[in-house]
């Protein structure tokens, strides 16, 4: 958690202090659509192994080597499973909605966005 200063909006709320949750702050790559959530990933194909490397606070994004090359979708398909083993939902739930044939990614996830961040790590 942090604490914020809130702006003199009003005189009930000039200097006080109000703690907000830190792993869903705007930057991060997680984003809630109600029971489920959008992530964005800055894949890296041709790995050794399919891994989470980390997160990209300036492109918003989780940051994940694909064991797959990036050709005819192996890569895709390879991270949609890799995404599906995580967070141990069916493959057919998880939906790539951008990005095909670009290594920065939207994909849709049947988790919210805390889940998928408790699981995936970063933020």
């Amino acid at each position: 958690m942090i604490m914020c200063n809130l702006p003199a909006a009003n005189n009930n709320t000039a200097g006080q202090y109000v703690e907000t949750d830190n792993r869903m702050k705007s930057n991060s790559y997680a984003k809630d659509h109600g029971d489920s959530c959008t992530i964005t990933v800055d894949a890296s194909p041709g790995a050794s192994r399919t891994e989470i490397v980390g997160t990209n606070p300036w492109r918003k994004a989780l940051q994940v080597k694909i064991a797959a090359r990036a050709k005819e979708g192996e890569a895709n398909a390879e991270l949609l499973r890799f995404l599906a083993e995580k967070l141990s939902v069916p493959a057919g739930s998880i939906r790539l909605l951008k990005g095909e044939k670009s290594s920065l990614k939207v994909i849709q996830l049947p988790v919210t966005a805390e889940r998928a961040l408790e699981v995936l790590g970063g933020d």
